[in-house]
């Protein structure tokens, strides 16, 4: 009987690593004779540097080179711009001009032979600046706001819609800006061999860090490696390749020898970007019955003078709801700060907090329970693009969220629930992510012991990459998990999509099953083809694979192992395989995952403290390949969302673009003693339209419907409406 290991929770296969310590991260491939770098930040938010006072530091104990743009060797910079790269502007060139643009911007670099040594030249280095006052705040009158290409969509007439309306909701809402926190800091150590370079870097993205690096230097891509095994949390944060990674490369450069840059906690505040800081408007009219008639979203999000970052911040606007009259319209404040970047749910979570806020304020004015409200406004199809969705669960993801929290125990008035003298809050909110899908290659090699080798050039930055490609090669080969051995991060292995966007398993994992359909029909041609095989000169198309074992159709028992087969011929079967998704099925359906996020939260009225006791999501993400590793992503997605909600805000000084709290003490983020009850639940939801695999993704969604619940749970214990996050205890004190 065949043994079916997609839809198992099976533990991680790197977790012994993970725990033992042998698992090893970017900044643990010390390399022989290795030198030591730190850069030096400016102090300015605009302006020029005008002096480097360096002559004294290259003197002290250890120093083998600073490097400023001086002396520092003048790149090519060739053009270059991945998938996940601002399709407008440039990026920074770093040390190769004395502007400054964005205060933390790296202008000089240090190295010695240890890693103290560097710090303290590091530190004794003056560098004098004339400099500017820049603009760091959506605020200020003096910010130009541009659009980007396509930002801004409509059908019928939203504004009309809206102020006809019966009823209307026309609010505006906060974010904060945020930085992605990872345990792991970003690193590279960097090794030159002759014109070859090798980077242990840390990155989601191997082959376009490879590709960016190479054009940076002006090197054929073939002549750079980026060896990236494992990652400690990221976030988005590595999916760029950021000034440090050129650095590291260029010390190495010229100095001649190997160097090791580690980025400190408060650097990764500046140059390794953030999720931008965001202002919205949502208007919705609506009939007394609840019914959408118009919806406007406007929003605007920071991005930097050199590049234009964009996110989907209005995107979900467009499909989530039934409603004739939509506008949607997007913004970009150019500040004189870093590039932002992708964090977790980009886009999508900040827009939804918006949106699912205004319409939680909705289902109050009408007096309409907010899971009805969103039941009568289910649409049949994307309105946006007029087609229909591929699979919905999304009321299905309602009821069985709502069923698990206990939602018909809640009263509906606002400060009406209390746990002796606790304010008690449930809030509810949608979820949404699009089920991206991108080409990915993946190979497989059927070893004489028995052993089959796949491998890709993906990361893991967490959320169990290796097991579940283990598991999917297993399923389709037939084999024992033991029996595999996955291989992911580097560059030179298969070309993969960014590990980001949930759509590692989509793709990756697509890859890797084309590329096991494809050894097993190598391995059958060499078994027809082998006079001394059972199944000589047998018809490929009278044989089955069943088990990992190569027979006739209809037999149950004998026929040929891959051992057997490799043996036999004396050479390993290998084998590439490629997927992308059906272009006729992209252009017919709307895909999408979806689901229902649940939250209670308990106010103290005195002193006007949050706590957010227990959280339950219910999400219909497809296939599901682990329930274990999938429950872990979406309490981690949980844990982010609080974060968003309640914590986490990166603060500027107008003055100078200064991150004034760039340190763990100020920053803050949950802890253990904040982390409430919390419970992931899946929908069974078949779409054979996605992909091969039937999987949506999951790490994004996860995180994006979290926010808007607490807000919405905030509301209803207390009957204050907080539009700005994080929330904080002056937001919900009693006048």
């Amino acid at each position: 009987m065949s043994v079916s290991f997609i839809g198992k929770p099976v533990t991680r296969v790197d977790g012994r690593a993970k725990v033992t310590g042998t698992a090893r991260y970017a900044a643990d491939f010390n390399q022989p004779g290795q030198l030591y770098a730190v850069i030096v930040s400016a102090t300015v938010g605009l302006g020029r540097v005008t002096e480097v006072a360096s002559t004294e530091v290259e003197r002290m104990p250890g120093v083998v080179a600073v490097i400023t743009h001086r002396n520092a060797q003048k790149l090519p910079y060739l053009p270059h711009k991945g998938v996940i790269d601002p399709a407008v502007g440039e990026r920074l060139h770093v040390l190769q001009d004395d502007r400054v643009q964005f205060y933390g911007q790296p202008v000089a670099i240090v190295v010695a032979d240890n890693l103290d040594h560097a710090e303290r030249a590091a530190a004794a280095l003056r560098i004098t600046y004339v400099a500017k006052r820049p603009i760091v705040d959506h605020a200020d009158q003096t910010m130009e706001r541009i659009a980007p290409k396509s930002a801004d969509g409509s059908r019928g007439d939203a504004d009309a819609a809206v102020t006809q309306a019966p009823v209307m909701i026309d609010e505006t809402y906060e974010i904060a800006r945020e930085n992605h926190n990872p345990m792991e800091p970003h690193a590279t150590i960097a090794a030159w061999s002759g014109d070859r370079l090798t980077l242990w870097s840390k990155s989601q993205y191997l082959v376009n860090e490879q590709a960016e690096i190479a054009a940076v230097f002006g090197l054929p891509v073939d002549n750079v490696e980026v060896i990236c095994p494992f990652i400690g949390g990221a976030f988005g944060t590595s999916l760029r390749t950021w000034p440090h990674v050129t650095l590291a490369a260029l010390a190495a450069r010229q100095t001649g020898r190997a160097v090791k840059l580690v980025l400190t906690r408060k650097q990764m505040f500046f140059t390794t970007g953030h999720r931008p800081r965001t202002l919205q408007r949502i208007a919705l009219g609506a009939t007394p019955d609840g019914k959408l008639t118009g919806v406007i979203h406007e929003g605007t999000g920071e991005t930097s003078r050199y590049e234009q970052f964009t996110e989907a911040l209005t995107a979900v606007t467009a499909y989530l709801y039934s409603c004739p009259n939509v506008r949607t319209q997007y913004r970009l404040a150019q500040l004189d700060t870093s590039t932002p970047n992708h964090m977790r749910g980009p886009g999508e979570a900040s827009g939804i907090f918006a949106l699912e806020s205004a319409m939680d304020e909705l289902s109050y004015k009408l007096g309409v329970d907010p899971i009805e409200l969103r039941r009568r406004n289910e649409p049949r199809r994307d309105e946006a693009e007029n087609k229909p969705f591929s699979s919905r669960s999304l009321m299905q993801c309602y009821e069985l969220g709502s069923e698990r929290f206990g939602w018909a125990r809640r009263t509906p008035e606002p400060r009406s629930m209390r746990d002796g003298r606790l304010l008690i809050g449930m809030g509810a909110a949608t979820a949404t992510y699009p089920a991206y899908h991108a080409p990915a290659s993946a190979r497989v090699r059927l070893l004489a012991d028995g052993l089959a080798e796949v491998e890709a050039a993906a990361s893991d930055m967490g959320p169990g990459t290796y097991t579940s490609m283990t598991q999917v090669a297993a399923e389709f080969l037939g084999l024992q998990q033991e029996q595999v051995r996955f291989r992911l991060g580097r560059s030179h292995f298969p070309q993969t999509p960014s590990h980001g966007g949930s759509w590692t398993m989509a793709s990756v994992g697509s890859a890797i099953r084309a590329a096991c359909v494809e050894a097993q029909a190598q391995a059958a041609r060499r078994a027809v083809a082998d006079p001394d095989s059972p199944i000589f000169a047998a018809s490929v198309d009278d044989l089955e694979w069943s088990e990992g074992r190569l027979r006739r159709r209809g037999e149950a028992s004998g026929g040929l192992s891959y051992q057997d087969i490799v043996a036999r011929t004396g050479a390993p079967v290998e084998a590439e395989g490629s997927a992308q998704r059906d272009p006729e099925a992209a252009e017919l359906y709307s895909m999408h995952s979806f689901g229902a996020v649940f939250a209670e939260v308990a106010i103290d009225p005195d002193v006007g403290t949050i706590r957010i006791r227990r959280i339950v999501g219910a999400y219909g993400i497809g296939r599901v390949v682990n329930p274990l590793l999938a429950r872990s992503q979406c309490t981690g997605g949980m844990i982010g969302g609080m974060g968003m909600a309640m914590m986490e805000r990166t603060v500027l000084d107008r003055r100078d673009g200064r991150p004034v709290n760039a340190h763990m003490a100020d920053y803050l983020m949950p802890v253990n003693l904040d982390i409430p009850k919390l419970e992931a639940l899946f929908v069974d939801e078949v779409d054979p339209h996605v992909n091969p695999l039937g999987v949506k993704g999951l790490g994004e969604i996860a995180l994006v419907g979290t926010a808007p619940a607490i807000a919405n749970a905030v509301f209803h214990a207390t009957g204050k409406r907080v539009r700005s996050l994080p929330i904080h205890i002056e937001d919900v004190l009693t006048a």
